[in-house]
């Protein structure tokens, strides 16, 4: 007898019975990994008089002095800088929030993870404290602040940073409701309140019309959703007790829409828009954006020929700045550069809110993610070098010397930029000395210092890459090692995708180098290339950014202070467009994880790593 296949609505419900059941296995396993603090009386042997630390509470919680004295001797135990106390009562559906973000194993070793806590108590170094600007004394703060605090706690005790249960202590608030406060919080957590809610609604809305017409298989995935809080915080001996875990599971599909209406409602847009810099933008373009281009030049830059071809114009899809750009490419050696080039006011103008101010906290967000990347190019030098000193060009915040301890813990990691980010680099301790300031002008008095110096998708950001590497050939000592990553602009993708090819980049891309081209100017300057990586360097992004772009090219961000003042019809079509996309994301996805797959089987992707040591002259 053969049974009839599953339908296509029977498959989605096996899809979520799948993803919740192994959504339930995972946050069960990373309760069982949360440490918890001895119950330890505070006149008890071993707890240390608690000097250099102090604990800072959200407003109504009041933990006790055992509470404090244990959490102090547990830190310095543990070796911490920061720790955040967790309430044995956290709500259930704050605790399953919490387990979905937090793998407690890894917590403190993911030198790039964010901080992450529950927002009622955080106890820190004095020292953390002063280094990270935050003053312990001033007014209590909310949940929501007290999260973005840990956060930033996190960016200044990276490797010392861990959170515990605290058996006596006792949040004594509701579960979340939803609403203004679960909207600050998320943001504060740098989540996009609006898009989750959405992505909740739908997801409810996709179990109940499995419920409703998928059978057993509809059933039983909407009944592991009711179940869920019981089944992973429910067991003898969990170190959280929610106190509302039974109101929590019996109501729980009734409180999740409640929650997800009201924090949609209260959403709003998730960067609220700056009168002060919508009207400085206004200032600028008032004049156009015809200046912030040079004239057109004849030839190429990296070989003088006069034989090119336009590759590609583009207008501005990473931040919808009025403009348009293109890409030309030279018929003789294939180097392809912007061509006219932004002028220096120009290159402020567009990178402006992208890496700092308004979109700091974004672009910090997905820096954090590339540990791989970061790792991956640390490694390159384990079989050629064992560097001192090292520094790193165009370092951004510093997260690859960040990430790069854990390869190399005994060098010395300096960081140079132009942007601010050098200085709060130094300040979180992730390099060592942060220059800001242009290459070129500081590699005289830098000479001979480091034995390695690396570029990692910086030389395509310069006015004059060959100038680069001649600082670099300055500050390196013989012998020394330069890593150099670029996108790659003979990538197949660039034809294939067009405009929306995410390394294009534009406008802040401004040279693209083949790797022939590159290997050819460091011979020039006396280096010999021992390493080459295309398949480990590509960034699986292709497809993802492409729909991402896409979608600010339909309809960019109407909180964006270069543009036109929002209305409600614009907010809408970006709702739509972000909805619409929700799926076609997910596709990306799955299509650059096997892109990915195919480039390392290869050795082909978007980018390239070159490694070169400076011969002795």
């Amino acid at each position: 007898m053969t049974h009839p296949p599953l339908s296509r609505v029977h498959w989605t419900s096996a899809v979520l019975l799948a993803a919740l059941g192994a959504g339930t296995v995972r946050a069960a396993l990373r309760l069982r990994a949360l440490p918890v603090l001895p119950v330890v009386p505070p006149t008890s042997a071993g707890v240390p008089r608690p000097a250099g630390w102090r604990l800072l509470t959200a407003g109504g919680v009041e933990p006790d002095a055992a509470t404090f004295l244990t959490a102090c001797a547990y830190a310095e135990g543990e070796g911490l800088r920061v720790l955040d106390l967790l309430p044995a009562d956290l709500a259930a559906e704050r605790a399953l929030g919490l387990l979905r973000l937090v793998d407690p194993a890894r917590y403190r070793w993911d030198r790039l993870g964010e901080g992450r806590g529950a927002g009622f108590a955080v106890l820190a170094t004095e020292e953390v404290l002063e280094r990270a600007g935050v003053d312990p004394g001033g007014p209590r703060p909310d949940p929501a602040e007290l999260l973005a605090l840990t956060r930033r706690l996190k960016e200044y005790a990276v490797g010392a940073t861990g959170l515990a249960v605290a058996p006596g202590l006792s949040c004594g608030g509701p579960g979340d409701t939803g609403g203004p406060a679960r909207a600050a919080e998320l943001r504060a957590q740098g989540l996009p309140p609006g898009a989750l809610a959405a992505a909740q609604l739908c997801g409810l809305a996709l179990l109940a019309g499995a419920a409703g017409r998928q059978g057993r298989w509809g059933a039983a995935a909407a009944g592991l959703y009711w179940l869920q809080p019981y089944l992973v915080l429910g067991r003898p001996g969990s170190p959280l007790r929610p106190a509302d875990l039974a109101r929590a599971t019996a109501a729980r599909p009734v409180r999740s829409l409640v929650s997800a209406v009201r924090t949609a409602r209260a959403a709003g847009p998730d960067r609220a828009p700056d009168a002060a810099r919508a009207a400085a933008y206004r200032d600028d373009l008032a004049a156009g954006t015809d200046r912030f281009l040079e004239a057109r030049r004849p030839d190429c830059p990296w070989c003088g020929s006069g034989r090119l071809s336009v590759r590609v114009r583009v207008p501005d899809l990473l931040q919808g700045k009025p403009g348009r750009f293109t890409l030309e490419r030279c018929g003789d050696c294939g180097h392809v550069f912007q061509n006219p080039r932004l002028t220096p006011e120009g290159l402020d103008f567009y990178y402006r809110d992208f890496y700092d101010g308004r979109g700091g906290e974004g672009a910090g967000t997905v820096f954090g993610r590339l540990g791989a990347a970061y790792r991956g190019r640390a490694e390159m030098l384990l079989p050629h070098a064992d560097p001192a000193s090292w520094l790193d060009v165009g370092t951004g915040h510093g997260h690859f010397c960040n990430a790069a301890r854990a390869v190399w813990p005994r060098t010395r990691f300096d960081g140079l930029d132009m942007g601010d980010g050098v200085r709060e680099a130094e300040r979180r301790g992730w390099v060592e000395t942060g220059y800001q300031g242009q290459f070129p002008e500081f590699a005289p008095k830098l000479a001979g210092q480091y034995e390695a110096v690396s570029m990692y998708h910086y030389l395509e950001h310069t006015r004059d890459p060959l100038a680069e590497l001649d600082a670099a050939a300055v500050a390196l000592a013989p012998g020394g090692f330069l890593a150099i990553e670029l996108p790659d602009p003979e990538s197949r993708m660039g034809r294939l995708l067009g405009p929306a090819w995410l390394p294009w980049f534009q406008p802040q891309h401004q040279h693209l180098a083949p790797a022939a081209n590159l290997r050819e100017a460091l011979a020039d300057r006396g280096f010999t290339v021992v390493a080459e990586e295309h398949g480990p360097a590509h960034q699986g992004n292709d497809f993802f950014g492409a729909v991402a772009l896409t979608a600010t090219r339909l309809a960019p961000d109407p909180d964006r202070p270069w543009g036109p003042p929002a209305t409600r019809r614009t907010r809408a079509l970006a709702h739509a467009v972000r909805l619409a996309a929700l799926p076609c994301f997910a596709g990306a996805a799955v299509l650059d994880a096997l892109r990915t797959a195919a480039a390392r089987r290869t050795d082909g992707g978007n980018a390239y790593r070159i490694l070169a040591r400076k011969d002795a002259r």
